[in-house]
């Protein structure tokens, strides 16, 4: 039996995209400092928070996460129809918008007894997150069980790598990542930041001076990281990703895919640009940039 695949926001593969896959998204909640409230993906376009916050810089957007009900609202169809449930959320140590599909799993079978439920920690955000979506939803086409598929996606998670930068290192201390002699001595030499996510977290990849060097540094780190691991692109998902501004992405994009030509990688597949969702961009402001990779299940 086909199970029904559920996903946080967070996962960036955007409602069309979502709906394309048969994917039931659950949305985040972000404002922009009034009390007006947006469902992410629902109530407002990605790209039009973003243009909010770029015409209204010193304001710091907030977000919030889904609630149990919003969980049972997504739930509820597939239990009815007896399909097993995987809902794949946020990388928990970031939110607690697992912790509320984990309470909707439960009042589910409250409702539905028979219900099954596989609530899986991602221990992704963003691109990676919504690459292991998609590789949720080839299982699911290949006919693979609920079971076996949470074991294949939960084996590779951990190869998850990001490489990526920002403009603007305000919101990076708005958000706690940076201390404010950090941001305002970045921003006074005009460095950008170059940050990786691996191993379920964050980390530093260092600093480049100005946009276009950052852009370039990205590219030489992912390059690296792709020819000293001995990566074969044939057995990962690989993906772009961007904020606010589509034709800078898309002078990226076409870099990263003619670097890999020049590492000797034949015609390698970079999945449609994921747009970086508020969920994220919060913290990063509208300027996020970077490639990611996943091995697939």
């Amino acid at each position: 039996m086909k199970f029904h695949i559920v996903s946080d926001s967070s996962c960036d593969l955007g409602r069309e995209e979502a709906e394309r896959l048969g994917v039931s998204l659950v949305s985040f909640y972000a404002s922009m400092g009034d009390e007006r409230s947006y469902r992410e993906e629902r109530d407002i376009p990605t790209h039009r928070f973003y243009q909010m916050m770029a015409d209204a810089p010193g304001v710091f957007p907030k977000t919030s996460m889904p609630t149990m009900d919003d969980y049972l609202e997504a739930f509820r169809p597939a239990a009815a129809q007896g399909l097993p449930i995987l809902c794949i959320c946020l990388n928990a140590q970031f939110s607690g918008s697992i912790q509320a599909a984990r309470n909707a799993a439960a009042e589910l079978r409250e409702e539905y007894p028979r219900a099954r439920v596989e609530v899986l920690d991602s221990t992704l955000a963003t691109v990676l997150q919504g690459l292991l979506v998609l590789e949720a939803a080839e299982l699911r086409d290949q006919g693979c069980t609920l079971e076996e598929a949470a074991a294949r996606l939960e084996a590779v998670r951990s190869t998850g790598r990001i490489f990526f930068t920002t403009n603007d290192l305000e919101y990076l201390r708005h958000g706690g990542r940076i201390g404010r002699a950090a941001a305002a001595t970045g921003t006074l030499l005009k460095v950008k930041p170059l940050i990786g996510y691996q191993d379920a977290g964050l980390v530093s990849d260092g600093i480049a001076q100005g946009r276009k060097r950052s852009l370039v540094r990205v590219r030489e780190l992912f390059f690296r990281y792709v020819s000293r691991e001995g990566i074969n692109l044939d057995r990962y998902r690989l993906a772009t990703g961007f904020g606010l501004d589509r034709e800078e992405h898309r002078a990226f994009a076409e870099e990263v895919y003619q670097g890999l030509l020049a590492l000797g990688h034949d015609r390698p597949e970079v999945k449609k640009p994921f747009q970086i969702g508020v969920t994220i961009g919060v913290h990063t402001g509208p300027t996020p940039i970077g490639v990611g990779l996943l091995r697939r299940a």
